[in-house]
């Protein structure tokens, strides 16, 4: 059931949905059960791709609008930790705040990723146009020596 009403401040007409908040509730409940653990809760994911290269893996997590500061990378017991936060302005000035509707994410982000694979002492990192890219070079396999012995 939608209801028409003026816009004033636009001149335009806009569709007004009552149900519309507990609409998003049960998107975000079905669609996303752990969305309140992570956006709520203070630690939220963000996107990557892994590729294999054949003797490295690059993976590639996009991270718009961050500082490079604010992005730390961890090793500890073969696991990789990315960590990244985002502060807004209204946080700081609420009181003050101009905002009459905000859309981006604020907080903190973190991934692991098992990097029992790669020889971690060579891993490279770069952070350009939002992406943080990690070149990780895989372990090389090490074969067994083969001895010839000789038969008396």
């Amino acid at each position: 059931m939608y209801e028409l009403r003026p816009n004033r401040k636009h001149n335009n007409a806009v569709y007004y949905n009552p149900f519309r908040e507990m609409d998003e509730f049960e998107r975000k409940l079905f669609d996303d059960p752990f969305y309140s653990f992570f956006h709520n809760g203070d630690i939220a994911e963000f996107k990557t791709d892994i590729k294999d290269e054949g003797d490295k893996y690059i993976l590639e997590a996009d991270l718009p609008g961050f500082d490079k500061k604010d992005i730390h990378l961890d090793m500890s017991d073969n696991t990789l930790t990315i960590n990244a936060e985002r502060h807004s302005e209204h946080e700081e000035n609420d009181k003050k705040s101009k905002y009459v509707h905000i859309e981006r994410s604020y907080g903190k982000y973190s991934r692991q990723f098992d990097i029992s694979t790669i020889d971690s002492d060579k891993i490279k990192a770069k952070y350009e146009n939002g992406v943080l890219q990690l070149t990780m070079p895989k372990k090389q396999e090490v074969l067994p020596k083969t001895k010839h012995l000789e038969i008396e």
